[in-house]
């Protein structure tokens, strides 16, 4: 531990320990979301199952609500679902990393535990930070208890990266196939592209430039933490793409996050499929994916937008933290499309049960998750009172839409879809995802109740509802 490490971890904690002294807004901390002890969260980072825990590390900046050097906080759990906070696990403290540590994936190999992330650095001086001025470095941390990163290690630099990108290369994504380690990038090209570049390794030291994978229509300017998979032996190619212009209902965030198939041999003859949006609500970016003991393919997302907050905001800043990660969710592969489940562990948090037909209005709810199903009929919800959830038949498009002030500035999104089947809502007190059609089409969103206890309304003559209140162990 050098001495700027030191500090800034003795800093860290002081702030960490006033914040918990302090319970205002704590209505709105989630209950089994991962929010930040104090201060600024974003991208998760690092996730994996290691020494029989769930870990997930994120973007953290304890030390500012709007976001400021970056460090990686840290939380475990054993059943994703209970959430135990760590201590801040990577630090800002070398030449090669000093201006933030930015996103990346994790390894687990031998009984160790490998970070792989980008050090930034932003050089003095009259740049613009895009073609010159910036360090975008490739770092890898080692530990050897899933608790303690004392090694770390610089694997490349901006002069490893092939000579047509910008100084914009990050977040790297590593895995390991036939003895062969993988990682891809996201990157912005000179002429203003985002691609992802593929390197591979035989040691996890020495990295290789393979080859890159971009659309064949340029796609955005940048594309963002990318993670590279196969569900069910198709691969899946999860970028987030940087300046996509809305249309109609589609792209309508500032930034985007969704994913291409990938057919062919990504090495030189591949086609990526049309772009398919994970998420259509307000709050939802940087996704990353792991797979547990079981094999399962589960994607954890920040329940955030980048560059957002001159459209909307969270209050919870006003009590000095802000923002918070999504629900894990369980990837499935079918009908050509990526579906979306809420993790099976949530139905152990079940309690009391709901259940009725047609229209209702139900008071007192605060954590709780809602089942409806129904013939292909429009229908309407409204949650707390303003959050207005409504499905058209004669459209065929479902939207999210705040009437009052819980939304915090958010208006209104939507989709199309081609019919309605089910619906599963999991209303955390700050947070509500929906899951449409066995998860084929997700929105997510931050909301703030003016109180814990809420109303739940439902209208629709040939609609069926479960609702299940939830409860922490």
């Amino acid at each position: 531990m050098n001495a700027l490490q030191r500090e800034l971890k003795k800093l860290t904690i002081a702030y960490e320990k006033q914040s918990r002294s302090q319970k205002s807004g704590e209505n709105w901390r989630s209950a089994f979301h991962i929010t930040p002890p104090t201060g600024w969260l974003n991208d998760p980072n690092g996730l994996c199952f290691y020494q029989d825990m769930y870990h997930v590390f994120f973007q953290y900046s304890p030390f500012d609500v709007n976001g400021g050097l970056k460090l990686w906080g840290h939380a475990v759990s054993k059943d994703l679902l209970n959430w135990e906070y760590m201590e801040a696990a990577l630090y800002p403290d070398q030449p090669y990393d000093c201006h933030g540590v930015y996103s990346g994936s994790a390894l687990t190999e031998n009984g160790n535990l490998y970070l792989f992330y980008t050090g930034n650095v932003k050089h003095s001086g009259d740049y613009d930070y895009i073609n010159n001025g910036r360090g975008s470095n490739t770092v890898m941390a080692v530990s050897h208890d899933g608790k303690t990163f004392q090694e770390k290690l610089l694997l490349m630099e901006n002069k490893d990266y092939p000579h047509h990108l910008t100084c914009h290369v990050r977040d790297p994504k590593v895995w390991k196939e036939n003895k062969i380690y993988y990682m891809v990038q996201g990157a912005r090209t000179k002429d203003h592209t985002g691609q992802v570049i593929l390197f591979s390794s035989t040691d996890k030291y020495l990295w290789k430039f393979e080859t890159i994978i971009k659309s064949d229509v340029p796609f955005g300017y940048m594309w963002e933490c990318p993670d590279l998979f196969e569900l069910n032996g198709q691969k899946i190619l999860c970028i987030c793409p940087q300046g996509i212009p809305s249309q109609d209902l589609k792209y309508q965030n500032v930034y985007q996050a969704g994913y291409f198939l990938l057919s062919g041999d990504f090495y030189k003859d591949y086609h990526l499929s049309e772009f398919q949006e994970l998420d259509h609500g307000f709050d939802f970016y940087a996704p990353q994916t792991f797979t547990d003991a079981t094999n399962r393919r589960i994607l954890i997302g920040w329940m955030g937008a980048a560059d957002s907050s001159h459209l909307y905001t969270n209050p919870t800043m006003a009590y000095g933290w802000n923002q918070a990660l999504t629900l894990p969710r369980e990837l499935i592969f079918k009908n050509g499309k990526v579906f979306q489940e809420p993790i099976s562990e949530l139905k152990s948090l079940r309690k009391q049960k709901i259940t009725g037909q047609g229209s209702k209005r139900i008071h007192g709810l605060t954590l709780y998750e809602l089942e409806l199903k129904g013939t292909d009929t429009s229908f309407s919800l409204t949650l707390a009172e303003d959050l207005l959830l409504f499905y058209q038949k004669e459209d065929h498009a479902f939207f999210m839409k705040f009437t009052g002030k819980s939304g915090y500035g958010r208006t209104c999104r939507g989709t199309q879809i081609s019919e309605f089947r089910n619906l599963r809502a999991v209303v955390d007190y700050s947070s509500v995802e929906l899951f449409i059609n066995d998860g084929e089409t997700v929105f997510t969103t931050r909301y703030y109740p003016a109180t814990v206890q809420t109303t739940l309304e439902i209208k629709g003559t040939q609609i069926e509802y479960v609702i299940w209140e939830l409860s922490l162990k």
